[in-house]
């Protein structure tokens, strides 16, 4: 193993950094309402939503599902309102890094190492985590963030990956992502990375097959250490 692998460590967001989809599911049904919509979201519905990478893209399958038309609806000023909404509760500390992330960030920015953000969910988004998490603007957590809208193709396809090591300046073999659903996996995969999975709470009993290493919790990955076996 070469001294000083991985060079960058590549988190993905939701349900890796924290458990924030309770928050995403509360956030949608609160600006369905706000519009006036009969729309309410359940855990098991939003766990099949899951599926689909992206808030418009979640809102658009949920029309289509129902027999309606995307082009009927306001998506986008939807997903402005849930965002909104997103980030009061953000605001309001019901929110909390994952066990192990905080020792983990902490640990690889002593070593030298270089931190990533790879998420389909937005910038927004990305900020009031880090705000509420962290304390401090996500700029002052991560070296690069690879968010939203930035890349025509969503996760499960590689290109939030490929961006993010492209702001980067590396090589997929120089890197490991750090994930939490199969969608995530495969798009980490995709971009010939190494992929570490700790299944969330509406991505456990999905297929990590193809993941490097499955954790129950990031605290068993035993930190910098831990990652010295994972290569792709």
């Amino acid at each position: 193993m070469p001294d000083g692998w991985p060079e960058a460590l590549i988190f993905d967001v939701d349900g890796t950094l924290a458990e924030t989809e309770e928050l995403h599911r509360r956030a949608f049904n609160a600006a369905f309402a706000d519009a006036g919509l009969r729309w309410n979201w359940s855990q098991d519905d939003y766990r099949a939503l899951l599926t689909t990478t992206g808030g418009k893209e979640r809102i658009a399958r949920y029309v289509t599902e129902r027999g309606g038309d995307p082009a009927t609806v306001p998506v986008a000023e939807l997903h402005k309102a849930k965002t909104a909404h997103y980030v009061d509760l953000m605001a309001r500390g019901q929110i909390a890094l994952r066990p192990g992330i905080a020792d983990l960030i902490d640990e690889a920015r002593a070593a030298g190492r270089r931190l990533a953000i790879a998420t389909t969910t937005s910038p927004a988004n990305v900020e009031a985590l880090c705000l509420a998490v962290f304390g401090k603007p996500a700029a002052q957590v991560f070296d690069v963030i690879a968010a939203g809208d930035e890349v025509p193709a969503k996760k499960p396809a590689p290109d939030i990956y490929l961006l993010a090591l492209q702001r980067l300046g590396l090589t997929a073999d120089r890197a490991v992502a750090l994930e939490d659903s199969r969608n995530g996996l495969r798009s980490a995969r995709a971009a010939k990375l190494a992929c570490v999975v700790s299944p969330g709470v509406y991505t456990a009993g999905e297929d990590f097959s193809a993941a490097t290493l499955v954790l129950g919790c990031f605290t068993d990955l035993g930190g910098l250490a831990g990652l010295s076996a994972v290569r792709t």
